[in-house]
């Protein structure tokens, strides 16, 4: 889809907040490992589903559900589904 692309080709603005990295840390359960760095590999998982809903993305893979801002390209959250 045009509109995936548009995530993938400013994947390299990817970014989040200070709050924002321990939110996905918390909910990923990720210790030792880089939240940003971790929803670029999700994101490029070419079995990822992305949509996009108003000025958010959601991209769903592995059961987990990564949401960024469309403009900022700020991740905003990641949660597991469920």
């Amino acid at each position: 889809m045009i509109s995936d692309n548009q995530l993938l080709r400013n994947l390299d603005k990817l970014h989040t907040t200070k709050l924002g990295r321990i939110r996905i840390k918390h909910n990923l359960s990720l210790t030792n490992r880089d939240a940003i760095a971790f929803c670029k590999e999700k994101i490029l998982n070419p079995e990822a589903i992305m949509n996009r809903k108003g000025k958010n993305w959601y991209v769903k893979i592995d059961h987990i559900i990564v949401t960024i801002n469309a403009n900022s390209f700020t991740v905003i959250t990641a949660h597991t589904e469920g």
